[in-house]
């Protein structure tokens, strides 16, 4: 295996963002619901190493829940999201 093949690379998908006030997250318990900015067809983040490389579809796979990737991501459109 050479050297690159070696490194690893943390994964992982951003559904949404949101912004509440710290009493409010306080308050949440079991149950809460948080919502987000985003809607259910609209494609996801994908991170590598928390930086944005990709963007995505939700698919279903039997049982299991993955990723198509859609696009490169664009690092512009990533950061101007409040």
């Amino acid at each position: 295996m050479s050297q690159i093949g070696a490194v690893k690379v943390e994964m992982s998908v951003l559904l949404g963002r949101c912004v509440l006030p710290m009493e409010q997250f306080l308050r949440m318990g079991r149950g809460a619901v948080i919502p987000l900015d985003s809607f259910e067809h609209d494609d996801v983040w994908i991170l590598a190493n928390n930086h944005p490389i990709a963007r995505g579809a939700i698919t279903i796979e039997g049982d299991k829940v993955a990723v198509t990737v859609t696009e490169a991501a664009n690092v512009h459109d990533f950061n101007a999201i409040s």
